[in-house]
């Protein structure tokens, strides 16, 4: 049974058939939300036992493109009548060559991903939490986001863009009773990252259960007076 309760909120999650959002959602699912489940694809999704409840919907969207993200807002506002939570999940990471070698291409992809994702999303969701009157929204950004690594610029400026954005926000929608945070995962404990790095410790990085409880965490009362803040969560490393 869950700790928290969410029954009658209305959340959304981005990048849900990742690692992380399928464990986010899963985790709101337990606690009694109704979820608006959005990917650019929704094969893994519809494998989920969730796929035909009545209080889970999935959307398919680009979330570089706005008209496509204003469009799955105003669908999801649509179908569920309020929203009262954002888990902006979506996002990735590619390993790079040097500044200097950096295609351009590479440089926007890595910033629409991460950065431009999050910031059409909060856009396009704050003008309905300012109308319901509250709201939490919880962006993932990344521990590389306090400091710059070889051959990860794109990633990390990315991702510290992120923890601006986060900190914008909340300084305009707290005292509209809104709450933004974003997280800062260390290494997370995925399939890929163990198939990427097999002669890595694993037991050092952090699960995607103990990433998915903080953002529930800071989308619930518990931390109603927490906005603005960056939260590390890096496992044992």
């Amino acid at each position: 049974m869950s700790m928290y309760d969410f029954r009658s909120q209305v959340a959304i999650v981005t990048g849900a058939a990742g690692n992380l959002g399928l464990t986010v959602a899963r985790l709101f699912h337990e606690a009694g939300a109704r979820l608006a489940l959005v990917d650019i694809s929704l094969d893994r999704l519809r494998s989920e036992p969730w796929q035909d409840a009545q209080d889970v919907g999935l959307f398919k969207a680009d979330l570089t493109d706005v008209d496509q993200v204003n469009r799955l807002v105003e669908q999801i506002r649509k179908q569920f009548q309020k929203i009262d939570i954002l888990a902006n999940i979506a996002g990735g990471f590619r390993m790079g060559p040097h500044v200097h070698e950096t295609p351009v291409d590479d440089w926007n992809f890595m910033l629409d991903m991460n950065a431009k994702s999050a910031f059409l999303m909060c856009r396009a969701v704050v003008p309905h939490m300012l109308e319901g009157g509250k709201g939490k929204i919880v962006n993932v950004a990344a521990r590389a986001a306090l400091e710059g690594k070889a051959k990860m610029a794109p990633y990390c400026v990315s991702k510290a863009a992120v923890i601006t954005l986060t900190q914008s926000l909340s300084a305009e929608c707290r005292e509209k009773n809104i709450n933004v945070n974003c997280i800062l995962p260390g290494t997370i404990d995925t399939p890929q990252n163990r198939a990427d790095m097999p002669a890595s410790d694993f037991s050092k990085w952090v699960p995607t259960e103990q990433l998915a409880n903080e953002i529930l965490h800071l989308c619930s009362k518990q931390a109603v007076g927490v906005t603005g803040a960056a939260v590390p969560v890096y496992g044992k490393s």
